[in-house]
């Protein structure tokens, strides 16, 4: 016995190690390595895109102990701020090898362009590009960035655009599994892959003519970039693959050389003691510190749309989400802070909940009410539900390679019964009520009365939907209906539909809002907070009491990280209920990854 309660107490002793201090060890760390430093008199920055890129910063305190996520809001404002600082002397990309989202890499080649026009030099450099979908996207942002250099070997494959979608029709036929699904309307295609073997001919169609408008645009600015012709650089670039020589022989690069080459030049135009110093580090002196004046709030919203707070979600979730409850606080915040004229809301979404997109969608009609002017941002995706919340916003701006519209919605289940009987496992059902109750079970598909009546209600979701877009877009309902029907368009196709006011990035949306609010002062931006604080989850999932987590968090701050808050954030997604309705979109509809 004596035994067994020693082993008892170095369990229990153990798990509240791992449990408690490790998690104060990490924040710690966090803060300490964290801590900014001056940037040097002389400093070449180094934007590597190679690594994964969200599109707002992540929130997740215990991702790489507390560093900053490289995140293209987060490239976009640092490299703002290094035109006008004078420390910034150059500027080295590191491109990566794979496609990139189309609607980032405008963003972030727009503020290529921006950077060249100060002056300071800028090489983008390239160890190849090579197929994987969007490759065109990822030459036009090396195109912005003026200088191209290759290394010697390297291979140019920018041929073109592929969508590949992957269906399981005959497989679940074989194996008994039946997918139930009724979508509004026959461009909803989110589920399509369970459903058919092929594509329809509506998702043939709007699939082509995404990828055609991403690949025009792609083709056309980086012609301007590069002072070429649309035709002659789309000759050029589809006679590929490209050996790095060959590439420029037809004057798509600028150089074949390594990268100490490429450091070497940039550091003699930096001047003498210069350091390299990358974008992540320099970011954390970026936002405006200024304590008060006339601002701009900036609300962030990325993931799929949930209801809720997100109180019990788990802060090691990779996945991130935007809960209703916490954006319509944030919206709310911003409109009783007196020193905000408008409000900038960037979105990047897929969709998610109805009911939590109209939640939002609610908040920011007050905001609008409040006499505070709301413009939306669109990432890369602002889709389904993403366009939802977006509906009734004083203006919308997107790339033109945003993913939006998609208005519509579907749902559904997949029924698991007879594929599980084949090995052995039966599914057995008991209820009570009405025979809508079992809609939704997993045993068997929909009955005729109960596919008819979850018809009728996904009807009701796509009207109102309907009803909120002409309502915000102050268009005709039969008009709003033509151009829905859950189909997806690009920022640019949005435009000349009317479900956008304008193309361009996250500061055309910052000017358009400045312009709207109607104050001559020099408007600050003033960043609002919209990720969830984890102390429930730490709650949770730890034992550790909200008060505990605080007195971290302070300790944090004190240890000199400008950035503590961070380390409270948490992102997190969670499933949709069966029978739930979605308004969403594929999160990857075009296939690039």
């Amino acid at each position: 016995m004596k035994q067994f309660l020693l082993t008892m107490a170095g369990v229990f002793a153990g798990l509240m190690l791992f449990l408690v201090g490790v998690p104060f060890l990490l924040i710690v760390l966090a803060a300490g390595a964290s801590r900014p430093e001056p940037a040097p008199a002389r400093t070449v920055l180094v934007l590597d895109l190679r690594e994964a890129l969200t599109d707002q910063d992540q929130a997740n305190p215990f991702s790489a102990f507390g560093q900053p996520t490289l995140s293209v809001m987060r490239i976009i404002t640092s490299l703002r701020k290094a035109e006008t600082d004078d420390h910034v002397r150059g500027l080295l990309v590191r491109l990566p090898e794979a496609g990139m989202e189309p609607a980032m890499a405008d963003e972030i080649a727009d503020s290529l362009r921006r950077f060249r026009k100060t002056g300071k030099p800028v090489i983008v450099f390239s160890q190849g590009v090579y197929p994987a979908g969007a490759t065109p996207s990822t030459y036009m942002l090396a195109a912005a960035g003026g200088q191209v250099w290759m290394q010697p070997g390297a291979s140019l494959q920018a041929t073109g655009m592929v969508s590949e979608g992957i269906f399981l029709k005959r497989l679940f036929d074989r194996y008994g599994v039946r997918a139930d699904y009724e979508q509004r309307k026959e461009f909803k295609n989110a589920v399509n892959g369970y459903l058919h073997s092929d594509y329809t001919e509506a998702h043939r169609e709007a699939t082509r003519s995404m990828l055609e408008s991403i690949y025009g645009s792609a083709l056309n600015r980086a012609a301007a970039d590069r002072r070429q012709t649309p035709a002659a650089l789309k000759a050029a670039l589809e006679s590929g693959p490209l050996s790095a020589e060959e590439a420029l022989k037809l004057n798509l690069i600028d150089r074949v050389d390594y990268l100490d080459a490429a450091r070497k030049q940039l550091k003699d135009r930096a001047g003498k003691d210069a350091q390299f110093r990358d974008v992540r580090a320099y970011s954390r002196t970026v936002r405006d510190l200024r304590p008060g004046g006339p601002a701009i709030a900036v609300v962030t919203a990325e993931g799929g749309i949930l209801t809720g707070g997100g109180g019990g979600a788990n802060p090691f979730a990779a996945q991130d989400a935007i809960y209703s409850d916490v954006l319509e606080q944030a919206l709310q915040d911003a409109v009783e802070d007196k020193d905000v004229k408008a409000i900038v809301l960037r979105v990047n979404s897929p969709g998610g909940s109805d009911t939590a997109s109209e939640q939002v969608r609610r908040a920011v009609d007050a905001a609008k009410a409040a006499g505070k002017p709301v413009v939306v941002s669109m990432g890369p995706y602002a889709a389904s539900g993403g366009y939802w919340i977006s509906s009734n916003a004083s203006a919308i701006v997107a790339q033109p390679t945003t993913l939006t519209g998609s208005i519509g919605v579907f749902g559904g289940k997949i029924a698991m019964g007879e594929a599980l009987s084949r090995i052995g496992v039966d599914i057995r059902q008991i209820g009570v009520g009405s025979d809508y109750a079992s809609a939704f079970a997993l045993g068997s598909g929909l009955t005729d009365a109960q596919r008819a009546a979850f018809g009728r209600w996904m009807d009701q979701i796509y009207a109102r939907f309907i009803g909120k877009v002409a309502e915000g877009r102050r268009l005709p309902v039969e008009r709003v209906e033509a151009i829905a029907r859950g189909r997806v368009w690009t920022g640019a196709q949005a435009r000349e539909l009317g479900l956008v006011d304008q193309v361009g990035g996250f500061y055309d949306a910052v000017d358009r809002a400045r312009s709207l609010s109607g104050s001559n002062a020099d408007l600050r931006l003033k960043w609002m907070t919209t990720e969830v604080s984890p102390l429930q989850a730490f709650e949770t999932l730890f034992g550790v009491s909200g008060s505990s987590i605080r007195t971290l968090a302070a300790a944090a701050w004190v240890l000199g990280d400008p950035r503590a808050e961070a380390l409270l954030d948490e992102m997190a997604w969670s499933r949709m209920p069966a029978g739930a309705a979605a308004v969403r979109t594929p999160e990857s509809a075009a296939g690039w990854n």
